[in-house]
């Protein structure tokens, strides 16, 4: 799996569309964050702030980790920060923007590295099962069409006991854009993102014990609109949802929106609102699978025990 730790290694990426109900454009999402990775660093304050956050939380776990993924690595800057934290680790750097990568790779140290690359889908994880000790996540839950397909393939992938440290989006993210946008049509013109409750019952399902998810808001403010939407360009934070408008938002929508967004500032700034969801849970120590196959049925033995002493 590891065989050279400097090459950049390129997996099959599943672009099929699994019926998702969030409803992202993966192949949309690929190429906006292709196109910010060059200057992704310089304007993620907010990705920085978080990461920086999920960093200073391993602080209060016990964990030797030999082998790390960092799941939706982007340029690389927590996985440095894990390497230095972890240094007997080795460490995979994972995403589905190559671009993202290859900036990584740029940064960081040749020699002696313990860096791999791999560019893949995070719903189809190309590593071996019972391969990793701790998995690390940092705002990339939130791009995934379906939890319960990620979560089930992290279990599978980590050791027994391994640990999985994430953060995401809400849906209570951006919504004063979310709102501005409603006064002007019914089209998303919003990513949608998953509550943090519903994260919670994935990873039970998945079969992961002991899961703690918290909530915190950020806010950040900006001179204008155009300041803000400047910003998300270049996070590479473009509307992926599959109901968006397909041709180009209008002047006069835009103008409209930015109406209704003014309306919203205070100190001559407006807000812009981020749900951040801090979680982590642990994998089984045995390898139980926990999910239910179609049309399988789940009885208790003692329920079958009161079934049978009912019979004749």
């Amino acid at each position: 799996m590891y065989r050279n730790r400097t090459d950049l290694k390129r997996a099959a990426i599943d672009m099929k569309d699994n019926g998702n109900t969030i409803g992202l454009d993966k192949r949309k999402l690929i190429d906006s964050f292709n196109a910010a990775a060059r200057g992704y660093a310089t304007v993620s304050a907010m990705q920085k702030y978080v990461g920086e956050e999920l960093v200073e939380r391993l602080g209060w776990m016990k964990i030797s980790p030999r082998t790390i993924l960092d799941l939706g690595s982007g340029p690389g800057v927590l996985s440095r920060a894990l390497a230095r934290k972890f240094c007997r680790a080795h460490i995979v750097q994972m995403d589905i923007a190559e671009n993202m990568l290859r900036t990584s790779r740029q940064s960081a140290t040749r020699l002696f590295s313990k860096q791999v690359y791999v560019c893949a889908d995070a719903e189809s994880i190309p590593l071996a099962g019972q391969t990793t000790d701790f998995v690390f996540s940092n705002l990339m839950l939130q791009w995934c069409h379906e939890p319960d397909r990620l979560f089930d393939d992290l279990a599978r992938i980590l050791r027994p006991g391994g640990l999985f440290v994430f953060s995401s989006l809400g849906p209570d993210t951006l919504t004063e854009l979310r709102e501005s946008w409603a006064a002007v049509d019914e089209l998303a013109h919003v990513n949608t993102f998953i509550d943090m409750h519903d994260l919670g019952d994935a990873l039970v399902r998945a079969g992961f014990t002991d899961p703690v998810m918290e909530v915190d808001f950020l806010t950040l403010t900006y001179n204008d609109v155009s300041g803000l939407m400047k910003d998300l360009k270049g996070l590479g934070a473009h509307n992926v949802n599959t109901g968006r408008r397909k041709s180009l938002t209008g002047k006069k929508r835009f103008i409209r929106m930015q109406y209704e967004y003014e309306k919203r500032k205070r100190n001559d700034r407006i807000p812009a609102t981020y749900e951040v969801i801090y979680g982590h849970a642990w994998a089984p120590e045995t390898n139980v699978r926990k999910r239910r196959l179609p049309g399988e049925a789940v009885i208790s033995v003692e329920d079958l025990k009161r079934t049978l002493r009912k019979s004749p």
